[in-house]
């Protein structure tokens, strides 16, 4: 949920005409992370879970790839905090991951 809002808190900031461009699918990946775990683990299965889970790291892919081109636009710095905080998403969903595989 911390990374979705920074992204928030980072995207007002973007360009009004970047409104349903950048910042629209910027919101919409950092809102789907938190989303699919959240769902995921409703499901009542831990195969549904994983599913979940590697979707919610695919969003996560997404919001990174996005986040460079809006730091390669000049919209987000490139030493922002989101990307350490990604980086440690990323790494504690491929642990989750894995251990539920296990």
């Amino acid at each position: 949920m911390e990374l979705a809002k920074d992204i928030y808190k980072a995207t007002k900031g973007f360009p009004s005409e970047e409104r349903y461009g950048l910042t629209g699918q910027l919101r919409r990946c950092a809102v789907s992370i938190p989303s699919n775990i959240a769902e995921g683990a409703c499901r009542g299965s831990r195969k549904d879970f994983l599913r979940f889970l590697m979707i919610a790291r695919g969003s996560l892919g997404e919001l990174e790839t996005q986040c460079r081109l809006a730091a390669d636009l000049g919209y987000l710095q490139d030493g922002s905090p989101i990307y350490k905080k990604a980086d440690r998403i990323f790494q504690m969903l491929c642990g989750l991951i894995r251990s539920l595989r296990d």
